[in-house]
């Protein structure tokens, strides 16, 4: 294999073993360098804050990236970090008390869960803990007829994201809901999905 800064060259004669290994590898090497580059941020804010700016524009990256990095890099000291989860996993409970982070990054190792599946259990936690006002204000809607296997389906989906499946199908729904709507969603979505 040749790397080069513009591309990999990978020999016609490697067999699937060797290349699958060599993903595992370059997707390793992405997920380390956001810590990396995030350790090295906060290590020259710490230390060069008159050339800070300086060395970001040397490494030729978007600053909104850098700075993501950075922050969760301050959230999560060394000695906190889980080797078996990704930094996107880390990143998604960065705005949490360090307790909590502490809770869900266990459940995540635990769970095998994916970055995904940690951030629908995330939110599905959160709505759950709405205060009764704003469960008082559900409503009912008119009954699906739903093709079958579909309710089985959902319902192991919910549980491989630890979740009840009503908050899942809910959570779901939310989400593509926002998807769609943008910013255009009205006022009561706003207060379930962006808690």
């Amino acid at each position: 294999m040749l790397t080069t800064k513009v591309g990999l060259r990978l020999p016609p004669t490697l067999s699937f073993d060797e290349w699958e290994l060599a993903g595992r590898r370059l997707s390793g090497i992405i997920d380390s360098s956001c810590w990396w580059l995030g350790d090295w941020l906060v290590f020259g804010k710490d230390r060069y804050a008159d050339r800070y700016q300086r060395g970001i524009v040397a490494a030729g990256l978007q600053y909104q990236t850098l700075r993501n990095y950075a922050w969760v890099s301050r959230r999560f000291l060394f000695h906190r970090r889980r080797e078996s989860l990704t930094f996107q996993h880390h990143a998604e409970l960065a705005s949490l008390p360090v307790e909590v982070q502490d809770n869900w990054l266990d459940q995540a190792e635990q769970g095998g869960w994916t970055t995904k599946q940690l951030r629908n259990a995330v939110q599905l936690s959160r709505q759950a803990a709405l205060p009764a006002s704003a469960a008082s204000r559900s409503e009912t809607v008119e009954k699906l007829a739903l093709p079958g296997g579909r309710v089985d389906c959902w319902r192991k989906a919910a549980e491989q994201s630890g979740t009840a499946l009503e908050q899942w199908v809910l959570a779901t729904l939310d989400h593509a809901a926002e998807q769609i709507l943008g910013s255009a969603k009205p006022a009561a979505l706003n207060a379930a999905v962006n808690i």
